[in-house]
């Protein structure tokens, strides 16, 4: 399937030897990483069911090296391992890391050296790992370069609540797990330029958010420390099981900083698709940030730029720090929906360190979330974007293809190229260029269709290397 969309086009990722779609599997929950020196070479990880009659999931993978026009899925990680919540990063080399949760809510660490065409095990053993883990790679020059730090949550934990854990030996052997401040869920976490670790996430499942700091975590010598703890505020709750994806969560806890070297370095931010404070349907995308190091943040900012509806879904909201200092958000939108449940993805960006934001864009045709689910009544948790200088690779679960066995669309993982110019970008450089404030381009008028028509796949452009309200405790869900 390919799925053009005004100036946008979105590929499919899980697809067979031929290209084509693979009839009657799903995959959903996407998460990709871009080789920094080469930005043709992409991998996406995802969960792979063989069967959408099976709960069964694994770690499928795919890759590719013109930019995102064509995908190879060679298979999974593991033959008839069960894997979940897959994350995926890179080093400022180009190496990729896959970290992959078992059944056990134990998880380990995959590498690629060579674009995401093959993976090598580093870690063994139950290490590390719980439910809804993530992890994030230190690219700084300070002592702890290639650091890999990884949390998760307080369900589906081995660990009696302890949920985070450094590995100095690039996600080979992991520290004894320690606990965490307010110990937040569902959220990310980044490294500023000077090597301090921040994470973000959202306590009792829901609220209050809070930014933890560490700024020894880079001595190998010591066992991390937090040494500030800062409650946010980010209008409203996290939601799961709600009506747009009834066995998941509605969006995550991103939180990205800056390391551009300019007048926004080491900001710190974060934005989630929360449901606002004194509501009970509805989400939209809001972010926060700090100027001052994660000590204070903003007000939060509603980046859907739609009028005030709490029937729409602004969900699976997430977002990326170009290395320009641009950021970058998307997210699934039902703003156009008459049924306020079929979505598209949408997209916003910001020049000015999350000031102001530019009219959003939807970049992706129409597509209904509840057609396609494994046993699982949900389309994932989350979606993922990497930003370069001149635009963001993302990666994203939709329904376009049609299964007439089955009467209804499946569910696949879509790679698309967002950016400023909303057509095709400019060769990245090594060297961040500051720029003006451009104006997000208005997509062509199209009519967005369940399905949408094939067209020829283009020639690629090379790229240069307050108080929670109570809500019930989720279960572990890998």
């Amino acid at each position: 399937m390919i799925s053009p969309y005004g100036a946008f086009i979105s590929y499919q990722v899980n697809v067979d030897a031929q290209g084509n779609n693979i009839v009657g599997d799903a995959a959903n929950e996407p998460s990709i990483a871009v080789d920094p020196t080469d930005g043709n070479k992409m991998t996406i990880g995802w969960r792979q069911f063989n069967s959408v009659q099976s709960d069964f999931r694994q770690g499928g993978w795919g890759f590719t090296t013109d930019a995102g026009v064509t995908w190879t899925f060679p298979g999974i990680l593991e033959n008839n391992v069960f894997r979940s919540d897959p994350v995926l990063d890179s080093d400022e080399t180009g190496n990729f890391s896959y970290l992959s949760l078992r059944e056990t809510f134990f998880d380990d660490i995959w590498r690629s050296i060579n674009g995401g065409s093959s993976w090598t095990r580093l870690s063994f053993g139950d290490v590390s790992g719980g439910d809804k883990q993530w992890f994030t790679i230190d690219r700084t020059n300070g002592t702890g370069h290639g650091f890999q730090y990884q949390l998760w949550s307080t369900s589906g934990n081995n660990w009696g609540g302890r949920q985070f854990s450094r590995s100095t030996d690039d996600g080979a052997t992991w520290m004894s797990p320690i606990f965490l401040p307010n110990s937040p869920v569902w959220g990310t976490l980044d490294v500023d330029s000077n090597g301090n670790l921040f994470i973000g996430g959202a306590a009792n499942f829901s609220s209050p958010f809070w930014c933890l700091r560490s700024s020894n975590a880079q001595n190998p010598a010591v066992t991390p420390t937090f040494d500030q703890v800062t409650q946010v505020n980010l209008g409203g709750d996290l939601v799961f099981g709600d009506t747009i994806n009834p066995g998941g969560l509605a969006g995550q806890v991103f939180l990205a900083v800056d390391r551009s070297g300019g007048p926004t370095n080491n900001n710190v931010y974060m934005v989630a698709s929360v449901q606002p404070t004194g509501f009970n349907t509805g989400t939209d995308v809001m972010f926060v940030r700090s100027t001052d190091g994660g000590v204070t943040f903003s007000a939060p900012h509603r980046i859907n730029d739609d009028p005030i509806n709490h029937n729409k879904w602004h969900w699976f909201g997430t977002l990326a720090v170009a290395p320009n200092g641009r950021i970058d958000s998307v997210w699934l939108d039902s703003r156009n929906a008459a049924n306020n449940t079929d979505s598209q993805l949408f997209y916003s960006f910001s020049t000015d360190g999350g000031v102001t934001w530019a009219p959003n864009v939807a970049v992706s045709a129409a597509f209904t979330p509840f057609e396609g689910w494994p046993v699982q009544n949900k389309i994932g948790d989350y979606i993922t974007i990497v930003s370069d200088n001149t635009g963001g690779d993302v990666a994203y679960p939709a329904t376009y293809n049609f299964n007439p066995t089955r009467g209804e669309h499946e569910q696949d993982v879509y790679f698309v190229r967002v950016s400023p110019s909303g057509g095709p970008t400019p060769t990245p450089t090594a060297t961040a260029t500051a720029t003006a404030t451009p104006t997000a381009t208005a997509t062509a008028t199209t009519t967005p269709s369940t399905t949408p028509t094939a067209t020829p796949r283009p020639t690629p452009t090379p790229r240069s290397q307050p108080t929670p309200r109570p809500r019930p405790t989720p279960g572990p869900r890998p």
